[in-house]
């Protein structure tokens, strides 16, 4: 943009002085084309300054800054070397400053295997560290040990960096291209109850919506319901017996999951019905439309309980269902033969995809389509038509050789190009149960969520009032403490995982407000709240004091807690690139245990022992507290988390 600024700046000038490649316009042609070069020269300016007032205003990643100034510091140093290594991370101890540059060894290694050059890797650190540009965040740098850079950050650059996060709230890094992101998420089957199986994709998938959301990406959250299939003949001929008037009379459908098992043991156990089932099949297929009607409600009925189970847990999601698909799957099955990839074995038409041992079968004998016809199809529109940059499917582990297969098998026809597209699996483990098996019902059956969900807000309730919060907030107060502690927990304990290993689900943990779960963290943020309010300073005198005062970093536990809040916009990125969403959970819970020391070392607000009144409010401190809380409370958002003011 600044180029081009300057080109249609000495373009305007030429044209004042007339001469345009040497043929002179009419006067009127000649204002017509400085009047065009103008606007366009005011819309870049325009939007230079916006970037520049948001990249301002934006927190600033200063592990990725590091990363710059160490790069350049490098490039500097050994300009022949092609992509160095570049490490850069928060140092351990404070002794060790405050962040480590270890490239050196890294560097060492490939003088040694490309130039044979031996060279000490302290040798190489000296060098970079007297390559290193002049820049405002470094206070000093200090080589330690075999050749790691310790860097110690300046005290103003945090203090500035903390007041400018107080002004101008939680704002993400900018991004250099607004890229759109396909998030496939819950996707669970219409007629059957969404289990404790569903919990997990739901609630990892809405979080990492609202991670990319936050960063500036545009995101369409997709529910890929199976609302499509075989099952649907049965269903259909069911409701033909049970509610013959079904086309004029709303059926009255309460419990569709026992509505399922009966149509399904009669399709087990007769054979007439059976054969109705499948011709209730065709009719749906052929788009029939007294059939449709019937898919219709059977598919409004499960959606009536979906949505209870997405209100409670604050989802929101985009129904695209396999029925959204079946019209593409005879041009996907018809693209993959027209390029060759098509074998007929038994009369299914199969894809063999490299580096695959089981093909797809994207065409059964009878014609029917299948599971890896729709995904494909889904695949190419996300690609093709939704034109999404980064496609994550948050599906369980056990679909992981599926989808890799239908990926690459994407990638063979030519849909997309890895390098320049990112289509990945969030893949994640199954629920246990306390047993450390499967989690099941005493009966063995499969946990409905809704039972979970209910189950969760009167332990929640119970918890309140064992802590005799009953006594102390308002009934609506309780209520709303009960619903954030309830299903914040069960998000929390989900989500502070590791989402690629199984975890166990136990309501006594994760209703403890002790260690690192929702309920301790929910707690130390309203206590953080309270500070404040508790020394009569509201949000405007907060908003003043950002503005005017300097923060004061000089205890160890104000450096330490500053330096810990700032980390915010790098720990995001690192989940942008892994998925992995209990990276940002550790850190909360590291920032609460942070702010814990800070507030029993340094006292924010000075009170009188005899009389009990406020001598004196320590304010940078105070705006300690607010930093810390903002941060918390864009973490909770993140997570879908709801805090309140009183608990």
């Amino acid at each position: 943009q600044e180029n081009e600024i300057k080109l249609l700046s000495a373009e305007i000038e030429r044209l004042k002085n007339f001469g345009c490649l040497g043929v002179t316009p009419s006067l009127e042609g000649l204002r017509d084309e400085n009047a065009k070069l103008k606007y366009r020269l005011n819309f870049l300016q325009k939007s230079l300054q916006e970037e520049r007032s948001k990249t301002a205003k934006s927190m600033i990643n200063i592990n990725s800054r590091l990363q710059e100034i160490f790069g350049a510091a490098i490039q500097a140093a050994y300009p022949d070397l092609e992509n160095p290594p570049l490490v850069v991370t928060p140092s351990q101890q404070p002794k060790f400053g405050d962040y480590q540059c270890n490239s050196a060894m890294g560097i060492t290694q490939i003088l040694l295997k490309t130039k044979e050059q031996k060279v000490s890797p302290r040798e190489i650190a000296e060098k970079i560290t007297k390559n290193i540009p002049a820049n405002e965040c470094i206070e000093k740098v200090e080589i330690a040990g075999p050749g790691f850079i310790n860097v110690h950050l300046r005290k103003d650059f945090v203090s500035k960096q903390l007041s400018s996060l107080l002004i101008n709230g939680v704002q993400p890094p900018a991004l250099a291209k607004r890229k759109k992101v396909v998030v496939d998420f819950s996707s669970p089957n219409i007629a059957k109850e969404m289990h404790v199986g569903h919990l997990r994709s739901t609630i990892i998938g809405e979080s990492m919506c609202r991670l990319f959301e936050f960063a500036g990406y545009d995101v369409l959250r997709l529910n890929h319901l199976g609302d499509w299939g075989t099952q649907f003949g049965m269903l259909i001929a069911h409701l033909q017996d049970k509610f013959p008037d079904y086309l004029t009379v709303s059926p009255p459908i309460g419990d569709l999951q026992a509505f399922y098992k009966e149509s399904k043991r009669r399709f087990d156990t007769e054979e007439e019905f059976k054969k109705r089932a499948y011709q209730c099949v065709v009719l749906l297929q052929s788009k029939n439309p007294d059939f449709i009607k019937a898919w219709k409600l059977i598919c409004d009925v499960s959606r009536k309980e979906f949505q209870k189970i997405y209100s409670c847990l604050d989802i929101t999601l985009t129904e695209r269902g396999e029925s959204f698909y079946h019209e593409m799957m005879k041009d996907i099955v018809k693209e993959f033969e027209d390029k060759g990839f098509v074998q007929v074995d038994d009369g299914r038409k199969i894809v063999f995809v490299p580096g695959f041992s089981v093909p797809l079968t994207i065409m059964k004998s009878d014609g029917g389509y299948t599971y890896d016809t729709s995904d494909l199809a889904a695949l190419k529109h996300r690609l093709c038509e939704e034109k999404g940059d980064i496609l994550i499917y948050v599906v369980d582990s056990g679909q992981s050789v599926h989808l890799q297969t239908v990926f690459a098998a994407g990638q063979m026809i030519g849909w997309y190009d890895p390098k320049v597209t990112r289509v990945a699996h969030a893949a994640f483990g199954v629920v246990l149960g306390e047993d450390k098996k499967k989690f099941k019902t005493r009966s063995g059956d499969t946990v409905r969520l809704i039972d979970l969900l209910e189950e969760g807000l009167k332990r929640a309730m119970d918890k309140l009032k064992d802590k005799e919060r009953d006594k102390v907030l308002t009934e609506e107060e309780l209520k709303a403490a009960q619903t954030s502690v309830a299903f914040g927990c069960i998000k929390y304990a989900d989500l502070s995982h590791n989402r690629l290993n199984d975890y166990v689900f136990s309501f006594d943990k994760m209703l403890d407000d002790r260690g690192n779960t929702a309920a301790y963290l929910l707690y130390a943020f309203t206590r953080i709240r309270a500070i404040a309010r508790l020394a009569n300073i509201d949000e405007q005198m907060l908003q003043k004091a950002a503005r005017e005062e300097v923060l004061v970093l000089d205890h160890e536990k104000e450096w330490k807690l500053g330096k810990c809040i700032l980390r915010f916009p790098e720990i995001l990125q690192k989940i942008l690139e892994d998925l992995l969403l209990h990276t940002l959970c550790d850190y909360l819970y590291e920032l609460a245990t942070t702010f814990t020391e800070f507030y029993d070392n340094c006292y924010c607000v000075e009170k009188d022992r005899q009389s009990g009144q406020i001598v004196k409010v320590n304010m940078w401190r105070l705006l300690l507290c607010e930093a810390t809380a903002i941060i918390m409370a864009k973490g909770f958002d993140i997570l879908g988390i709801k805090p309140v003011q009183r608990m």
